[in-house]
């Protein structure tokens, strides 16, 4: 028996018509669904919000199968029994290869020589190293792992934070006597309940002096009232991939407050990112067309 999958362009057509056991049909956001729809069994919504609610069209929906590793928009917003799998593995890549850059520029004052030329002005200048920083990453999934794993060569010392305690991992009830001994603390967490705001004033007032906040998560999950008063006061730097609100409005304080390098939800925006992408989830759908649940399924406590 085959599984009738509704796929949002020609790339995922063609990655999951591979699998003998799936039918992949392509449907167009703003038209009618195919025919096939009333059989589809998995969604994979594409870059849309779930706002757009195709799922509600479709009689005989198990699974929606998501193409980013966050799924903070469709949880909770899905019937009872219709599973939720995110494209985990796919991104951890490209994010932490942003995370490498975002601190090598912060470290080495790329954007001031970058000024400095954009003047004709020959700035001889010292800068900082990324060797010896100790880097606290917090978040131990698939982007943690693969940040580690490009920062170790670097000389950065890392040291991983997950939900909770467990080998190599130490929990988030730790970080109040993990954050004032770390240079570099790394958000690579998804936007959850128990993560949204958790990144307040006491979180940064128990950094230590000159340390810099990377956020590669979600902007909510960072006060950003608090950051900007850590900023104003020069105690902090940081590096944004995401802000709340977003996108950022032109007029937003944070555009212009000091030590702060921002980019607009960039961070997987690169080559082979869709490739990449409907691997994971041509993976994910075939577990589930072989009767097992898909490895990067959503769970309540999500």
């Amino acid at each position: 028996m085959t599984l009738t999958v509704l796929v949002p362009d020609d790339e995922g057509v063609a990655a999951l018509s591979e699998s003998p056991m799936v039918h992949a049909v392509r449907y167009q956001w703003g038209d009618p669904v195919p025919p096939e729809a009333e059989k589809a069994e998995v969604l994979i919504p594409g870059r849309h919000p779930a706002g757009d609610e195709l799922w509600r069209e479709l009689p005989n929906l198990k699974l929606v199968q998501l193409l980013s590793a966050g799924a903070e928009e469709w949880v909770g917003k899905l019937p009872d029994g219709v599973l939720l799998s995110t494209g985990r593995g796919a991104h951890g890549g490209s994010t932490a290869e942003w995370v490498v850059a975002v601190l090598l520029s912060i470290y080495r004052k790329l954007d001031v020589f970058a000024t400095a030329q954009r003047e004709r002005h020959w700035e001889w200048l010292p800068s900082e190293t990324l060797q010896g920083q100790h880097a606290l990453i917090i978040g131990a999934g698939d982007l943690g792992r693969q940040l580690r794993r490009r920062l170790e060569p670097f000389d950065v010392r890392c040291t991983m934070v997950g939900v909770s305690a467990r080998d190599g991992v130490h929990g988030v009830a730790e970080l109040p006597e993990l954050l004032p001994q770390h240079d570099i603390v790394v958000l690579m967490v998804p936007l959850t309940s128990r993560s949204r705001g958790m990144v307040d004033a006491q979180f940064l007032a128990a950094m230590r002096d000159g340390a810099v906040l990377v956020n590669a998560a979600r902007g909510p999950v960072v006060r950003t009232d608090a950051l900007l008063a850590e900023l104003s006061a020069g105690r902090l730097r940081a590096a944004l991939d995401v802000t709340d609100p977003e996108p950022l409005p032109a007029e937003h304080p944070l555009w212009t407050v000091p030590g702060l390098l921002i980019t607009p939800h960039v961070g997987g925006v690169v080559s082979g990112v869709l490739r990449r992408a409907y691997a994971v989830a041509a993976a994910e759908i075939a577990r589930y067309a072989g009767g097992d649940l898909p490895d990067n399924l959503v769970h309540d406590e999500y």
